[in-house]
């Protein structure tokens, strides 16, 4: 597989199905795992980190479920390649900072990422559609069972897995869930959602997780603590938080339409209607237009285009994708004349 293969595929988490697909966009189960006796990553010289690279390649070539993985070592990847990675929640941006002896490891249907030697030496995640974090967890727990009968990591009886950030030890395990909270904000309780969350050791980030700010009405939600806590525990209690927060989303979304369902529709259609006949539009007002866009399709008042295609949208639409379809670097100017000539293309028929 090639990167550029990937434009042509839709992501799994992008599809649109799977439980409350309405509300949450993708659900994450994230482990970290480092070799034993080896040091982290950030202490390791450049002898070492390498040797963990091969070491780990090797033990992933025998894992069956990453069979039809590929292997794409960050030394050969331009800086469009590592944005168009990020862009597709594959990496993280730490990950894309000093590239030598870095990895990243991507299964044919983009199910399956492991990063190698970010902050850990093992960073799998798996991403489902909707709200699914349980058969998430069922496929990282397989893929974690047979590397660990090729690799020796980190363990003790009294701390779990060992990691290089003390919050991840334990179990090292981050689950988390993208949520699309458009009702919530424009009803002014996302301040009061967000500080309750805070509160029971929760953390709230962006689109891209760590490190950025909610934009287009999405909220990526995960436990902030492994340690002391068993994998099933922290499932359970993300679960739980997220089934309040859909409640809430949703009873905001009918309140809305109840008592001002012609301001709601009226935003809705201006924003469908910029969409399909802007000829320049930055990446910020693309998010923020096709988050009402979103909400109109999943409420049922704009039937002129589905969730599928929306998400799809709002990938697609981001820089390094931009620059990876036309093949060549493009100004500021330039992605934003094209962003709006494929959102033009996708909506024409709709």
């Amino acid at each position: 597989m090639k990167l550029e293969d990937l434009l042509n595929h839709t992501s799994e988490w992008l599809k649109g199905t799977g439980p409350n697909a309405d509300i949450v966009i993708s659900s994450r189960i994230r482990l970290a795992r480092n070799l034993d006796k080896i040091p982290f990553p950030h202490w390791a010289n450049k002898k070492q980190s390498e040797e963990t690279l091969k070491t780990i390649e090797e033990a992933i070539s025998k894992v069956d479920y990453l069979k039809n993985a590929t292997i794409f070592r960050l030394a050969t990847l331009d800086g469009i390649d590592k944005q168009f990675l990020i862009e597709r929640h594959l990496m993280s941006y730490e990950h894309a900072q000093k590239s030598n002896s870095k990895a990243v490891v991507i299964d044919s249907e983009e199910i399956v990422a492991v990063m190698i030697n970010e902050e850990d030496h093992l960073r799998i995640q798996v991403m489902q559609s909707g709200f699914n974090l349980y058969e998430a967890w069922n496929i990282i727990n397989r893929i974690d069972d047979a590397l660990a009968k090729e690799l020796s990591f980190g363990y003790l009886t009294d701390w779990g897995y060992l990691t290089a950030c003390p919050t991840n030890t334990g179990t090292g395990m981050r689950g988390s869930v993208m949520l699309h909270l458009p009702a919530l904000v424009m009803t002014r309780q996302i301040e009061r959602v967000l500080a309750a969350i805070s509160k029971l050791s929760f953390t709230t980030r962006g689109f891209y997780g760590e490190g950025t700010q909610a934009t287009g009405n999405f909220f990526q939600i995960s436990n902030q603590v492994s340690l002391g806590h068993s994998e099933e525990e922290i499932i359970n209690n993300i679960n739980g938080l997220i089934r309040q927060i859909i409640e809430q989303e949703e009873q905001a979304r009918e309140m809305m339409l109840a008592r001002n369902r012609p301001m709601l529709e009226d935003r809705i259609y201006r924003s469908f209607g910029i969409l399909k006949s802007a000829h320049i539009i930055s990446s910020q007002e693309t998010s923020e237009l096709l988050s009402m866009v979103r909400l109109g399709s999943d409420l049922g008042l704009l039937k002129e285009i589905d969730r599928r295609c929306i998400n799809e949208l709002f990938i697609i639409t981001q820089p390094a994708h931009l620059q990876k379809m036309e093949g060549k670097k493009l100004s500021t100017q330039e992605r934003d004349v094209k962003r709006a000539e494929i959102i033009r293309e996708k909506l024409k028929c709709k």
